[in-house]
């Protein structure tokens, strides 16, 4: 009774209502958020085998067998942020470009921006698996064009750079429109006030974008690139999708790294170990990306 009353005596009738709508929200959160953080980072710490779990408390040295490992340090590391940086640059170019094109007004408009948006309702996976389809070496449409032009059709998902490459290529076809909505959303929520005293003074329109737009809008162009660099640490469901990490492991992220070790090799502390990790890597990194961008911004 005592507790009911201090219970009542905290908390209002407006915010004990609050409360008990974000209880089911809160409640999954923990279930399936924290409980599974909780219990990857108690295995990094323990020699503990799927098919063997024994559980004995080992220290770090699970940390130090993926930090040691030098697939990690010589492909999975590098690919990792060569896939981030190329996607990120690619689609933010891409999208400022389409930005600025869908800003300003032209008959088919809304139609056009319709259909730029679409990939954006396109799961990853399919379109990875829609991708590997086009790609293939033996049947895949891409080639079926080299050798009706008269070129040679090329094996693109058994070669590194080129497999490579189409991964970064359907990221990029997935996340260009996500950049393109967020910038365009950005220009149009620009004062109007210093572009028609540009207009009116002649300026021309790259001195536009480079001293009144670029400026105005970078404090969205950070946002975005912050955002997106975190998700595209964390990318799986794509490479997985057209590559599987191969071929030989050349195309292997992080992501593919912590998920082979926990369910391919069950070795569910290494593969822990590995996510913690990458965890921690991402968040000095977007931490850095945050700080220099945000330095450039306050220069310029």
């Amino acid at each position: 009774m005592k507790l009911k009353n201090t219970w009542r005596k905290t908390f209002g009738e407006q915010q004990r209502f609050m409360l008990m709508l974000i209880a089911p929200a809160v409640t999954l959160l923990i279930l399936f958020q924290a409980v599974p953080i909780f219990v990857g980072g108690s295995a990094s710490f323990r020699d503990w085998m799927l098919y063997n779990p024994k559980k004995t408390w080992v220290g770090f040295s699970q940390y130090a067998s993926v930090l040691t490992d030098p697939a990690f340090l010589q492909i999975v590391l590098p690919n990792t942020f060569v896939f981030m940086f190329s996607s990120v640059a690619i689609s933010l170019v891409i999208g400022l470009a389409l930005a600025l094109t869908l800003n300003r007004p032209f008959r088919g408009q809304k139609l056009v921006q319709t259909i730029l948006l679409m990939p954006l309702m396109v799961a990853p996976v399919i379109a990875a698996i829609m991708v590997r389809w086009m790609f293939n070496d033996e049947f895949g449409i891409v080639n079926v064009v080299l050798e009706a032009l008269g070129g040679e059709g090329q094996p693109w998902l058994v070669q590194r750079w080129s497999a490579f490459s189409v991964i970064v290529l359907t990221d990029v076809w997935l996340w260009t429109p996500w950049f393109t909505l967020l910038l365009l959303a950005g220009l149009q929520s620009l004062p109007k006030e210093p572009f028609e005293a540009a207009a009116i003074d002649g300026t021309t329109a790259w001195r536009v974008f480079r001293y009144l737009t670029l400026p105005m809008l970078r404090p969205v162009i950070i946002v975005c690139i912050v955002i997106r660099s975190i998700d595209a640490f964390r990318t799986f469901d794509t490479v997985w999708a057209l590559t599987g990490g191969g071929p030989a492991r050349e195309t292997e992220l992080l992501s593919i790294y912590a998920y082979e070790n926990a369910f391919v090799f069950l070795d569910f502390a290494k593969g822990s170990a590995a996510a913690i990790i990458g965890a921690l890597i991402i968040l000095v990194v977007g931490l850095a990306l945050y700080r220099i961008l945000d330095h450039v911004r306050k220069m310029s």
